[in-house]
Order: structure tokens, then sequence, then C-alpha cells
């Protein structure tokens, strides 16, 4: 941790400070949680220790609860699974993560100390808990999960004082950080990282944070001078500045200061009507268009939940047809449905659909979104795969590399999802090659190629709120 140093930022208390400059794209340091837990949605389908996404797990046969790839995961859960196993055993039924995360962060800290690695910057006891800040209806579900917690801590561990089990709920409250499946692309639990803490938040951050081989790495999203504030985003800059503000106080108690929020910068544009020939719709026909996209946005998440893809489709093109025309291509409204859209008709293999959809949000994105923001290199990654599997190769390629400069950036050479970008960026560049040679020998061949192989049908879409966007945990 040579690399960052503790400081009083200025209306924000404690932060970190780059201790040297760093380039874009640098590590400035990687962090092992202190302890993580998988969603109670998910506990039967992530393996409870390396976190991996698998389609058959084997149960453990104490306690019927975590589960995992084979016996060499479980053998190396068990060190953190032994205490909980018992436990739950004992309690008769599963707690929630919040319960089983406070529980192996305590078990951990009984066994090694308030201090359990040389790299640790600062101890639990001196994180805030933001308890005092909590509204009534907060307090009633905090007071709850404390209530259970004693029943469920067993009686034959170390017993610690009602301040200190509050202090850590508290802790994880605010502080919980998403860990992500091994794709990198689906939030599967929760862990508290020590050090990430002291990160405060900007809008417009210097910094980003990805999960890469179980540790979480802190990454310049830019050129940032000795001396100069570590900052990472707390939410996705996409929502407009009175929301962002909101969900910061809501969730960690703190109004935001940041420029883009004093400024409320682009949120003219997050809402905007269409510019053609330097002429803007009127203001109440912009308003009319919004309040009926953000109608119908409802409708297609309600269809979306159903799985019924065929209603999103239609409802999604209803709206598209009546409000591109006056809407701007950066309304983050449209931008929601040109991305649900082209998930959808990628999945039901709608593929040129997909394409011209995916192509447009990235074109919004990139008039919103810092140049190096992970959620703008997904967003090519899925534009790139879209056009690829239309058959516009040439596009497809430029989008793929696109992405593959940003997950550079964002996510390192060794994170799976940059090597597997690596992999597609190698392979349209080889089909563009041929493309350009010989435009009808390449689409026979890709014809032939997908007669004998036909395309699999595409993961289910999920909500846009999850994944990536959510790098710290909201409390539900």
């Amino acid at each position: 941790m040579e690399n960052v140093a503790i400081f009083d930022s200025p209306g924000k208390g404690r932060g970190l400070k780059a201790s040297k400059e760093f380039w874009t794209g640098d590590v400035i340091f990687s962090e092992a949680s202190l302890s993580a837990v998988v969603f109670d949605s998910l506990a039967e389908r992530i393996c409870h220790s390396c976190f991996r996404t698998q389609n058959k797990l084997h149960r453990c046969g104490q306690c019927k609860f975590a589960h995992y790839c084979d016996r060499t995961c479980q053998r190396a859960g068990w060190a953190e699974h032994k205490q909980e196993c018992n436990a739950i055993k004992a309690y008769g039924k599963v707690p929630n993560e919040n319960l089983r995360l406070v529980a192996r962060i305590m078990w951990r800290l009984d066994k090694e100390g308030s201090v359990v690695s040389d790299m640790q910057l600062i101890t639990l006891d001196e994180l805030e808990d933001h308890i005092a800040d909590m509204q009534e209806d907060e307090m009633q579900e905090f007071k709850v999960d404390i209530h259970n917690f004693l029943d469920y801590w067993p009686r034959a561990s170390k017993q610690h004082t009602l301040d200190f089990v509050s202090h850590l709920f508290g802790v994880i409250n605010c502080n919980g950080f998403t860990v992500s499946d091994q794709r990198g692309l689906q939030a599967v639990g929760v862990g508290l990282f020590p050090n990430l803490c002291l990160v405060n938040h900007n809008c417009w951050p210097n910094c980003t944070v990805i999960l890469n081989h179980g540790k979480i790495e802190l990454r310049s999203l830019g050129k940032i001078a000795e001396g100069e504030e570590l900052t990472v985003s707390y939410v996705d800059y996409m929502n407009l500045s009175e929301e962002r503000q909101r969900l910061l106080k809501a969730q960690y108690f703190f109004d935001c200061t940041c420029d883009h929020c004093k400024n409320r910068t682009k949120d003219d544009i997050k809402l905007g009507g269409r510019e053609i020939d330097g002429v803007k719709p009127p203001e109440e026909q912009v308003k009319e268009a919004t309040d009926y996209c953000f109608e119908k946005l409802e409708k297609m998440d309600n269809a979306r939940l159903k799985g019924d893809y065929h209603e999103v489709v239609k409802i999604s093109k209803e709206c598209i047809e009546k409000t591109e025309p006056i809407l701007a291509d950066t309304h983050i409204y449209l931008l929601r449905m040109w991305s649900t859209l082209s998930e959808v008709q990628a999945y039901l293999q709608y593929f040129e659909d997909a394409a011209e959809y995916s192509r447009k949000m990235v074109e919004g994105y990139l008039k919103l979104y810092h140049p190096n923001n992970a959620v703008l290199g997904m967003a090519a990654m899925r534009a790139g795969v879209n056009n690829w599997q239309a058959g516009l190769i040439e596009t497809g390629h430029g989008m793929v590399c696109k992405a593959y400069a940003i997950l550079m950036v964002t996510h390192g050479p060794t994170h799976p999802i940059t090597m597997d970008l690596e992999a597609m960026r190698l392979q349209t560049e080889m089909e563009l090659r041929m493309f350009k040679q010989n435009e009808y020998v390449y689409h026979s061949m890709r014809e032939a190629a997908l007669k004998n192989k036909p395309m699999n049908m595409m993961h289910e879409p999920k909500s846009m709120e999850e994944g990536i966007k959510n790098l710290f945990r909201r409390r539900k």
C-alpha cells in the first residue's frame, strides 16, 4: 500500500491520495476481502468458495446450504464455512446475507485480530457506521437483523457487546461491495474490503474498481498526479444529478458537492430534445415524450420480468417510433429503451435489430460517460457482438476494438472479459481481412459456417440495474 496515503479530505473526512504519479490503467492497489458471502437468492447457483456460476454444484452434506464446484472448492472454503456450518445447523435455518457476512467477519476478527493483513490501512472500529443517520424505517429493519443475529451467533463463540455488533452491521450497510462471478458480468454476492472503504466518491472519478481473480483492483482512469485524491463513483453517472444525490444521501449519508452535481453537468442533454438543423422541439413536446417514455418503461420492465420478451419488443418499438424523432440521442429513457431492446432482440436472435439499437446506445453513451467508463466498454462489447452476429463485420470489429481499449484500462489484460475480448478482436480482424478481399466469398463462408453450427440462444436479458453498474451494494 506504499502507493497511497490516508489524509483528511476537505468536506469528506478521511480519504486516500496518491503517493506517486499514476498513468491510465495502472493498478493503484489490490485487496482481498475481509470476508464475502453469496446473495441469498443465488445460494444454490453460485459456488460459495470461488463465486463461480456453475450448472451443477455439490451441496454441503451437513448444513445443506453451502454449495461448491467440487471437493477442491469445498476444502478451500472450509476454514470460513466450518463455524458457519455448525451455526446454521444449531439455528435451524439459514440467516440472511447480512447476518452471514457479519458472523464471518466476527469469526475472522476473533481468530486473527483487528488487522488481518500487513496491507490493511484501517481497522473496522475506525470505519463509519452511520447508525445515527438512519431513518426510522431503516432503524426498525436494522434492529430486526441484530435481534436475529444474536439468536444465530453461537454461545460457544466469543461474545461481543451489542455496540460492536451494531457497528459491524452499520459498516456493511454503507460499505458492502458487490462481488461478481468469474466473468464479471453478474453480481453474485457482497463482501467487505476495508481499504476500499477509504476511497471517497466523485460522480466523475479518476479511478474505477473491478473484481479480478478474487481480489478487487483500484485502477486509474487517466493520469493521476502525486498527492491527488483517489475517487470512485458509488452510483451510475447515467442518473440525473438530483437522483444521484438522493441515492448517495439515502445509502451513504452524505451530500455530493462534486462539480458535476453542483453544475448539473449534462442534465440538460440527459432529458433533452433532438436538435435538427439547429432547431429543438418545444419544451412541452419534450416533456410529453419524456412522460410517455417513462410510462412505457414501466410496462416494458414488467413484461421483461414476466419473461414476455415479444411484448417487450412491441412496447419498446411503439415507444421508440413515437419518441425518437423528439428526444435527443442522449435522453436517458430513450437509451434505456435501446439498451433493453438490443438485449432482448439478441436473445430472440433478431440480430440486425439488436445491432442497430446497440449502436445507437453506444453513440449516446459516448456523449455522456467518461471515455474510460466500464459501462461504456461493456456496451461497446455488446454492440460489437450484436453487429458481428448480424454479419456487419466492419462495425462489429470497430466496436470490439473500442471495447477492448476501454476494458484494458478498467479491467486490465488478465481479466477474463478482456481475454475473451482479445480473442474476439483477433477473430473479427481475421474476418474483416477476408471481407475486404472478397465480400461474396466471406458471406458465403459465413453462411455455410452458421448452417453447420447454428448460433446458440443468448442468455436471458437481465435487469439494467444489475451487473457492473452497481459496484457498491445498495441496501434493499
